[in-house]
């Protein structure tokens, strides 16, 4: 019952194919592979000024949307160290009575 029981596979559902292996040590000789197409020399894409405002404005949104979120994020966390310091002083304050009190 628990003994791993190892799932085999009576019938291969692929056919297998013997690797070829080149010897390492054989030479060809022949014609030298013909030179590849040079590109061409013009830019591929030109930045007119329409798509220079356009990126820096695309650049100035998001610096400003990721400062937003980083600013409320330290926000956030300032706020609750704050109430959690005024919680604690309410706390000493009570606990701070109730021992006068007795």
């Amino acid at each position: 019952m628990f003994r791993p029981k190892v799932p085999t596979n009576p019938t291969p559902t692929g056919l297998v194919v013997p690797l070829v292996v080149e010897p390492a040590a054989a030479v060809r000789h022949g014609p030298p592979p013909a030179p590849a197409a040079q590109p061409s020399p013009r830019p591929a894409g030109r930045l007119t000024p329409g798509t220079a405002l356009a990126l820096v404005g695309g650049g100035t949104a998001v610096v400003l949307v990721v400062g937003a979120v980083l600013v409320s994020m330290l926000l956030a966390v300032a706020i609750s160290g704050v109430s959690v310091a005024v919680c604690a002083v309410v706390l000493r304050s009570l606990l701070a009575s109730e021992r006068t009190h007795r």
